[in-house]
């Protein structure tokens, strides 16, 4: 057995790194045959199996079928530290056709790992192969959560649902990101993601001849009045400091064009950032929608489904992370990122249950046109890879060692 007082953190990070390097061929293999063979969310039934055979040639404690489709794998340590360190990677890929030439293209058609979630497993499992062969020095156990349905913002909570956060002290995540160089990561103290929720509204008007809409009352005109009074009332109401994005993306109504419509549904995505703005939407909402119809006469309904919260970073594990990525790549390669992102991640429903950061690793190719994430030619550099297991190992040590 090791002895961990007679290891430096700078051995340490000398090690995994050279362990990360040994095993950087074999990763690229993983990725790319995650990536020739995408699998929808809640579908993830190969990709799962696939992650679980490697998983248990590791010698952790694999279970399948968690959370549906998702794979949870127990690194056990040597010592008496009672805490349990999770690390999260999701499985999942788009409905999108894949339009790049690569040799490992999805061959599945119209399915594609656009949001790079391929590399994300892939790094999830390259992390569990490192510290797997340094196991003799941890002093508790680091529980790995291959997570299905991210993109659907519904798999963690299968995950959370089937106890995967039972005795979890904190949680680490990351996500590729184009925009950053490759080499690098980006973290951020506090919010990073919004929080994102359904609004479904029913117009209820009355129907009638196209020439005499004053003998009707038209939904669909109405519906066009919600709309822009919602846009409006953004700017007039809501404190400009804490940004909120309502978007409807889809309108249906009527059935011919000489008569007026008497409904309309509409459906669309709210995204926000701070807790106490999220909390008071659904209310705000309410009663533009209902000032507006009750003037022209209309009825509705609306259904608020909230999806998941903001990813609220903890500022100590945020700063370990800061703190182990520099001490592996040096402080030009570690970003602070000034903004948010209004895109939203079920992740957020692990902090719900123990402190936890997720940060932005760099994918972007220097001198190539970099796709954002969601479009059918994304890709990355593929030494990625290595950046991202050597920096969530480091820091898996760096949590042991500083306590």
């Amino acid at each position: 057995m090791v002895d961990t007082v007679s290891i430096s953190t700078t051995s340490l990070l000398t090690q995994i790194q050279e362990l990360a390097e040994q095993l950087a061929p074999r990763l690229v293999e993983i990725r790319r045959h995650i990536h020739a063979h995408p699998e929808l969310s809640g579908q993830e039934y190969q990709t799962a199996a696939y992650v679980a055979g490697v998983l248990s040639s590791c010698g952790l404690h694999v279970e399948e079928a968690v959370g549906k489709t998702g794979v949870v794998g127990e690194l056990q340590g040597q010592g008496r530290d009672r805490r349990v360190l999770a690390i999260r990677t999701d499985m999942d890929a788009l409905p999108i056709q894949e339009r790049t030439t690569l040799d490992f293209a999805s061959r599945t058609p119209g399915v594609m790992h656009a949001c790079g979630h391929d590399v994300h497993s892939t790094i999830g499992l390259g992390t569990a192969m490192v510290l797997a062969q340094v196991r003799d020095i941890l002093p508790g156990n680091i529980r790995f959560l291959f997570q299905p349905a991210e993109e659907i913002a519904q798999g963690a909570g299968w995950m959370v649902q089937d106890g995967v956060m039972r005795d979890v002290s904190h949680v680490l995540g990351l996500h590729v990101f184009p925009s950053i160089p490759v080499g690098s990561i980006g973290v951020r103290y506090g919010a990073l993601t919004a929080a994102a929720d359904d609004l479904e509204l029913f117009i209820q008007g009355e129907s009638g001849h196209g020439a005499r809409p004053h003998q009707a009352i038209d939904a669909i005109w109405i519906a066009a009045q919600v709309i822009t009074t919602l846009q409006q009332a953004i700017s007039r109401t809501q404190n400009p400091l804490r940004p909120i994005v309502l978007t409807i993306g889809e309108i249906n109504g009527g059935r011919a064009p000489n008569v007026i419509a008497d409904q309309v549904r509409l459906s669309g995505t709210v995204r926000s950032l701070h807790p106490e703005t999220h909390e008071n939407l659904p209310d705000w909402i309410d009663k533009i929608v209902k000032s507006v119809c009750q003037t022209y006469g209309a009825k509705y309904e609306m259904n608020y489904n909230r999806r998941v919260p903001s990813v609220q970073n903890d500022p100590a594990l945020t700063k370990l992370v800061e703190e182990a990525a520099t001490e592996a790549w040096g402080k030009d390669k570690v970003q602070l990122l000034p903004e948010p992102s209004l895109g939203a991640e079920d992740f957020s429903l692990y902090l719900e249950q123990a402190p936890g950061t997720m940060f932005r690793l760099g994918v972007g190719q220097p001198g190539h046109l970099n796709h954002p994430l969601h479009h059918p030619e994304f890709d990355i550099d593929e030494s990625a890879i290595v950046t991202g297991v050597v920096t969530l190992a480091h820091t898996a040590l760096k949590y042991w060692q500083e306590g």
